[in-house]
């Protein structure tokens, strides 16, 4: 048994790639015991490549918010969410589950450069790296029988972690399809706002959006006290855009681990909490406070 008092990212290492997919592939067989991972498999080699700058006509990832660690959390939250769905009386199909696990692995292909590509990062491509992930996505499998007749499908999935799509506009192919897509709009958020590490990786998100010209931000400060806000908005988004699937969570912790908590919930509160803390406290001292495995305010 776990002791409650643990936090998510304590159950295993997440800063080891490989212990995260063989709990990806434990939790999927919760699901389905036979399930096949070859697809699984090799889609998080190839990401991992891409990531890593070893993949054919594509430069290493040089965003440091939108990184492989924030990846690998994302995929990670999507099987628990998946399991959590599937206690719930969700019955998905084999299929379904590598639609939706894939997706993770691959909804922020877009931040990666091309080898050609020589000005600036990939945050430059933050307003449109949804468009450019579904492009690689469909491009990987464009010649792959088995996701023929899902290409629309991964289209729809990835476009629910656009903060600014309205997913109710979207026509899904399937109930279960929707329902992934929410639970991937979901798991990229719980994923990065979970992270012990998610006040600490602001800074560097502030620079991804300065790059990309997204507006509505003056300074880091400015940044770190709007992401206050931000945490409310999610709290919006989660319940009614994306079906409030972030219930699931307290299913898959108590038959996985026997906690009978949304782990997830619990981390992103008490981050924004100690957010609030030091913003009201520690203002003109605030890099001190952040500074954690030299990620500090620039």
């Amino acid at each position: 048994m776990v002791d409650a008092k643990e936090v998510y990212s304590e159950l295993l290492d997440i800063r080891d790639n490989n212990a995260i997919i063989k709990e990806v592939k434990f939790t999927t067989s919760l699901i389905n015991p036979q399930f096949d991972f070859r697809y699984l498999d090799k889609a998080f080699r190839d990401v991992e490549k891409l990531f890593r700058g070893h993949y054919p006509g594509f430069q290493k990832c040089n965003t440091d918010y939108h990184d492989l660690r924030h990846t690998m959390q994302v995929v990670l939250a999507m099987a628990r969410l998946l399991h959590g769905a599937y206690l719930q009386g969700v019955k998905f199909t084999d299929k379904e589950i590598n639609l939706g696990l894939i997706s993770a692995l691959m909804h922020d292909t877009g931040y990666i450069q091309t080898a050609d590509d020589d000005s600036g990062t990939g945050a430059k491509y933050t307003l449109v790296h949804i468009k450019r992930s579904i492009m690689f996505v469909q491009d990987y499998y464009a010649h792959e029988n088995y996701f023929h007749d899902d290409l629309d499908n991964f289209n729809d999935i990835l476009n629910c972690t656009g903060l600014s799509i309205d997913i109710k506009k979207i026509t899904f192919s399937s109930a279960n399809i929707e329902i992934i897509g929410q639970i991937l709009g979901t798991a990229d958020l719980l994923g990065q706002m979970a992270d012990r590490l998610y006040l600490e990786k602001l800074i560097p998100l502030f620079h991804e959006f300065d790059e990309g010209k997204v507006s509505g931000f003056d300074s880091e400060l400015d940044f770190l006290k709007k992401t206050t806000n931000f945490y409310y908005i999610t709290k919006t988004r989660l319940e009614k855009d994306l079906g409030n699937v972030n219930r699931h969570m307290v299913n898959h912790f108590r038959e996985r681990w026997n906690v009978e908590r949304n782990l997830y919930a619990e981390a992103i509160e008490k981050n924004i909490n100690y957010l609030i803390f030091i913003l009201k406290t520690n203002e003109k001292n605030i890099s001190v406070c952040l500074r954690r495995n030299a990620i500090t305010l620039q």
